[in-house]
Parts: C-alpha cells; sequence; structure tokens
C-alpha cells in the first residue's frame, strides 16, 4: 500500500473531516457511485463548512462561485458505503481559494478532487475580496 493510500497518512493532510453517507440513487449502472456524485460530495462538503463559517449563501452579498473543479478516481465505492470526506485550502487569494478534497472509505483513498472558488457580488457578479470573518476561518483549513 502506498503513503498515499494510507488512511492515516492522508487524514494528516485535512483539516476538517465531514461523513457523507451514499444514496441508492448513487449508484449507476455498473453497480458503483457514479464519477459525477463525487463533483456534488465535493460541493456538499465545501458548502457545509461555508455555511457553519457564517457565509449567507442565501441572501449574503459575495458568493461564491465555483470556476475549476477536478477529480481523480481511485477506487470504486457502491451504497451503502459511508464516506469521510477532508476538507483543506490549499490556496487562498484575495477573492480565490482552491478548495481540496479527498475521500475515504476507512483507510483507501476513493478519491482527491478540488473546487476553486471566486467570490463575486451577489448582484453584480464581480469579483470581490473574501470577506475578512470568512477570511480567517478559511486559514485555518490552510495546509502548506
Amino acid at each position: 500500500m502506498s503513503e498515499q493510500s494510507k488512511g492515516g497518512c492522508v487524514r494528516e493532510q485535512y483539516r476538517h473531516w465531514q461523513r457523507i453517507p451514499t444514496r441508492w440513487a448513487d449508484n449507476d449502472v455498473y453497480g458503483h457511485v457514479n464519477n459525477v456524485v463525487h463533483y456534488a460530495f465535493m460541493d456538499t462538503v465545501i458548502n457545509t463548512w461555508l455555511i457553519d463559517a457564517g457565509l449567507d449563501i442565501h441572501e449574503g452579498a459575495e458568493i461564491g462561485l465555483c470556476v475549476e473543479s477536478h477529480c481523480n478516481y481511485r477506487a470504486s465505492v457502491s451504497f451503502p458505503d459511508t464516506l469521510d470526506a477532508g476538507l483543506r485550502i490549499g490556496r487562498l487569494g484575495r477573492s480565490s481559494v482552491r478548495y481540496e478534497v479527498g475521500f475515504l472509505l476507512d483507510d483507501t483513498v476513493i478519491a482527491e478532487g478540488h473546487f476553486v472558488h471566486v467570490f463575486v457580488d451577489r448582484t453584480t457578479r464581480k469579483p470581490v475580496e473574501i470577506p475578512a470573518a470568512l477570511r480567517t476561518r478559511m486559514e485555518g483549513l490552510v495546509v502548506a
């Protein structure tokens, strides 16, 4: 087993963890969780964390728009598996952030991916600085 696939080593690389149960509907005709579901899981982990960190996703002046996403798949999972989703920030800019997410089943790395959000004004959709209070919370997720 490589260092990358040892759960203990990987778990230490992430700052926040969330459990995500798979659903029956997540399985595709091949009997495993379809690749597109991993993107929905990433979106869920990131937005759950943002809401908990104080971002008002419904009426706040700033919102994060996904401008880039990527996922590497390493192993299959299927319903009724429950995944551990690790979240960290690989890059924190003035108006953008790169979230990195790792999915583990027990101690096996299932997938690793990232989302890049650019924070914009809700109305004009022009980039804005990440709000100070949110930036402070994000700094706790940053990895070297």
